[in-house]
């Protein structure tokens, strides 16, 4: 599935796609009551692609009602597990067989390198869509202990109608995390993908569509998170809800849901995740490229990202030299060109305000080693990967979650030091850890206050493990793994009561 195009042909496909620019609501695409739309940049060219719709408070309630007769019609919800999985199925299989397209699209609005997309995004999101489907029915419920008197049947439902909030980094890959699970557990879907990457969602809503989820089960708004985040979030039907984005916009998903009907919340935030070279490190070719793709992978635009490198004072001399050789392998460039590695930032207020970060680290003392200043490509957004040397802990781009191609090296006098420098921040999202000695790295594993850490690679785990966060970057709940379903069903006890009455003893 990892096949890739030539640059040619994937330009070709651009040209020819026809662009889905309405709200999908109750299997139709519908343009916003009030007939508003919004523009769709590229941000590699600063072209505009299409005019979305932008919709309101009153599409968000329209959505809401037809979500919701749809799970109360059992159409979707009370459909046995076997035959959900199996539309599921049809609905991999119908993404795959438009995979050229579903790429370009996510290429184009968002300036991820097409290569990342089509070896990376696309067939993790189609892996993820399956997993959650082959599980739909091997989901066992439990009794508990049961005595001659009664015995507790404990059964999990589907929570009833699902907001999905998607962020711009990932399209593709957080709406199959939210909606595979939210799905393939009976709910009634609506999807809210961020403003500027709404179009891949749109065209999946309406491959599932095709694939047999039943109208309303599967439902996508586009238009402002501010007002249809709010609207989702205080929304008295909607009795789930999963956000992934920036911590600040997280706090007011809970507050929307404390001040309406204490909806379920699940919140994937920030990070400022550190990369922890440690002193007895024997490889560091290998932890050089390990931590230039931790920082660096989808321009820095990731929750993940590796931003802060503390080294050992041991490796400093020889590991900055190797740092600065592996990046040379990352070309920038057109994002539909699958030789690059690196594409533009997502918009042009993503491109200042990473801009502004990397000026602030120059005004504070770091040192540049490497980028430092924007590229000039055609009118896209392109920075290229920048390394600061000689950062402080108190240093803006040391406590900052920059979300850009931004790499702060710190050096430290011993181990302890690093992992009391790695937990120095309100984050606690992701963490790696590189040491040659198993049992010292898993004791610093266990040390690291992060929700994934990664022993001597980078990594977010796999479908099967679950992902979030400590601290300020997560709460409520984690994504992926058979965890994740717990965002998306309730839990009920049944009670049997098998207690011989008087009447029954009569029978006998």
């Amino acid at each position: 599935m990892s096949d890739i195009l030539s640059r040619q042909e994937y330009h070709a496909i651009a040209d020819e796609l026809s662009l889905m620019t309405n709200a999908y609501i109750n299997g139709k695409f519908t343009a916003a009551k009030s007939g508003k739309t919004y523009e769709s940049v590229n941000p590699a060219t600063g072209k505009v692609l299409a005019q979305i719709a932008s919709c309101g408070v009153e599409d968000v309630d329209y959505a809401v009602k037809k979500s919701r007769q749809a799970f109360e019609s059992g159409a979707w919800s009370r459909m046995h597990p076997a035959e959900r999985k199996e539309i599921m199925i049809k609905l991999v299989k119908l993404m795959k067989r438009h995979r050229y397209e579903l790429t370009v699209l996510e290429s184009l609005e968002s300036g991820k390198p097409v290569r990342d997309i089509a070896t990376i995004d696309l067939p993790e999101t189609l892996h993820c869509f399956a997993w959650y489907a082959e599980a739909a029915d091997k989901l066992y419920d439990q009794i508990s202990p049961a005595t001659d008197d009664g015995m507790g049947l404990i059964v999990r439902e589907p929570v009833g109608v699902v907001a999905c909030v998607l962020p711009w980094n990932f399209p593709l890959q957080m709406m199959g995390w939210k909606v595979g699970p939210a799905l393939a557990a009976g709910n009634s879907v609506i999807v809210k993908p961020a403003r500027e990457t709404s179009m891949s969602a749109l065209r999946v809503a309406e491959l599932a569509a095709e694939a047999g989820v039943p109208a309303g089960a599967f439902n996508v708004i586009t238009g402002p998170g501010s007002v249809i985040g709010e609207a989702l979030g205080r929304h008295m039907d909607i009795q789930a809800l999963s956000f992934t984005g920036s911590t600040e916009v997280g706090r007011q998903v809970l507050t929307y849901a404390a001040e309406s009907n204490l909806k379920k919340v699940t919140l994937e935030l920030g990070g400022k995740n550190p990369c922890v070279v440690l002193e007895d490190v024997d490889d560091l070719d290998a932890v050089a490229e390990q931590a230039i793709n931790a920082v660096f992978w989808n321009m820095g635009e990731n929750c993940t990202s590796n931003s802060r490198l503390i080294i050992h004072k041991k490796h400093r001399k020889d590991l900055i030299p190797r740092l600065l050789d592996k990046v040379r392998d990352w070309k920038t460039g057109d994002p539909l060109d699958p030789q690059n590695a690196f594409g533009s930032m997502v918009s042009k207020r993503q491109y200042d305000d990473v801009l502004a970060y990397i000026e602030k680290g120059k005004q504070e003392g770091a040192t540049v080693l490497l980028g430092g200043e924007p590229l000039q490509i055609d009118e896209g957004c392109f920075i290229p990967p920048t390394i600061f040397d000689n950062v402080t802990p108190d240093m803006t781009i040391a406590q900052d979650e920059i979300f850009g191609p931004v790499l702060a090296i710190m050096t430290v006098e011993n181990d302890a030091a690093a992992l009391e420098l790695a937990n120095d921040t309100c984050y606690g999202l992701q963490a790696s850890v590189f040491c040659a000695n198993t049992k010292k790295a898993l004791r610093a594993a266990r040390r690291l206050q992060a929700g994934t850490v990664t022993v001597n690679c980078y990594s977010e785990g796999d479908i099967t493990t679950p992902f979030g966060g400590y601290k300020l970057s997560g709460f409520g709940g984690r994504d992926n793994g058979l965890h994740a379903f717990d965002q998306y069903m309730e839990t009920k006890t049944i009670w049997l009561d098998l207690s011989e009455h008087e009447q029954d003893e009569r029978l006998d």
